[in-house]
């Protein structure tokens, strides 16, 4: 393992794993002495308080870096000033990312905030040893639904050819894998590529493909307006019921990607799988209604449909964020993407189960299951008051 004094630098940490990893080391993942220095960039301003991170003087929040903006040169000056002890950062997680509709654009803007990133950390510390790069199982093609080109391959294995054309051009995920593999050719730091599915977690900001608060705020309200015990359909149909599929806990995604920034002789230039208890919505959606005081069942022509039901029901959400004091804005966020949770629980109606045996043989074996991470996370919100 590497020695302790350890500099974390994460970008992009108010989403839901850049989150969990800055949460993860403050807790003491892997020991309470890994790392002496834990420094998150977020994009919007956020506070220790807001994020519920722990008090630690170890932490520094930087805020307002446009790592788009200006040549690389003002990009590195910015950085220089804006991150006390930058120079001594040897981990870097990049978890940052800018979403458009246009795939062409995705792909170059994503690859070249990766490039300028990991480029500026790399001229400003001689330390610089690891880079951490997620993807995830759309690079084995799961949205391209009725296509899958991997159905009889299961689980889902990270040696698996990619993806056809046109398709291997329109993911960005294949841009910033080349980039990370032509920066570091010859260089003295390694990286990996970790490859989770659909991420179960909380974020202190909203987050466009935050499928737990989506339901966290749905659930609430459900109970609220039709009472303890109500029956709560399943929001999907009979294929995705019984669609097997591993979700990745936010923490799970967070620890791996630490642990193999430790043990870069194990995982240097590699990708990994990374999830949870392989499970199906018929045994997930009792568990998740009951947390919030429902009888979860099956689906049935006509089940109400969470973006729909908050919509209608606004009026109900208004008075119950009052009565108890919540955070606002959780259900009117512009920056929320209303058609994924459709996606996830609905139109992936096909299994698409991964396999977990590279990551367990370099030594990360946890494996959370599904009531333990779905309570985690409402108790979460619960405490950040996003849900009563």
């Amino acid at each position: 393992m590497a020695p302790t004094g350890n500099h974390a630098l994460i970008f992009g940490a108010s989403g839901i794993t850049g989150w969990a990893i800055v949460n993860a080391i403050l807790n003491g993942y892997p020991t309470k002495d890994a790392f002496a220095k834990v420094t998150a960039l977020v994009n919007r301003p956020l506070s220790r308080e807001v994020a519920q991170w722990p008090d630690d003087p170890r932490l520094q929040i930087i805020t307002g870096i446009n790592l788009l903006k200006g040549t690389q040169e003002e990009l590195e000056k910015e950085i220089k000033e804006k991150v006390p002890g930058v120079e001594t950062v040897n981990q870097v997680f990049f978890y940052a990312y800018k979403q458009d509709n246009d795939n062409d654009t995705e792909c170059r803007v994503n690859e070249d905030m990766l490039e300028r990133s990991v480029t500026a950390i790399e001229h400003l510390s001689p330390e610089m040893s690891y880079v951490v790069l997620p993807s995830g199982t759309k690079i084995y093609g799961i949205h391209l639904l009725d296509k899958f080109p991997y159905p009889d391959k299961l689980p889902l294995r990270e040696d698996l050819p990619p993806i056809a054309e046109p398709y291997v051009s329109q993911l960005f995920y294949y841009n910033q894998i080349d980039c990370l593999k032509r920066l570091g050719k010859g260089k003295k730091w390694g990286w990996c590529e970790v490859r989770p599915d659909n991420i179960i977690g909380f974020v202190p900001n909203n987050n466009a493909y935050c499928l737990a608060q989506t339901l966290a705020l749905y659930l609430a309200l459900y109970h609220s307006v039709e009472g303890a015990g109500a029956k709560c359909p399943f929001p999907g149909n009979p294929k995705s019921w019984v669609a097997k599929y591993n979700e990745s806990p936010q923490d799970m995604v967070a620890e791996f990607s630490i642990y193999a920034s430790l043990h870069p002789e194990k995982t240097s230039g590699k990708p990994f799988n990374v999830g949870g208890q392989l499970d199906t919505w018929e045994g997930k959606w009792p568990i998740i209604c009951d947390y919030f005081g429902l009888k979860g069942t099956g689906p049935e022509d006509g089940s109400p449909q969470p973006g729909a039901y908050i919509a209608e029901h606004r009026k109900e959400w208004d008075e119950l964020e009052k009565k108890e004091g919540l955070k606002k804005g959780s259900v009117d966020s512009d920056i929320t993407h209303p058609g994924f949770q459709y996606f996830i629980m609905s139109l992936f109606n096909f299994d698409r189960q991964m396999d977990m045996t590279a990551s367990h043989n370099v030594g990360y074996t946890v494996n959370t299951g599904t009531k333990e991470s779905w309570k985690l996370t409402f108790d979460r919100m619960r405490k950040a008051k996003v849900i009563p």
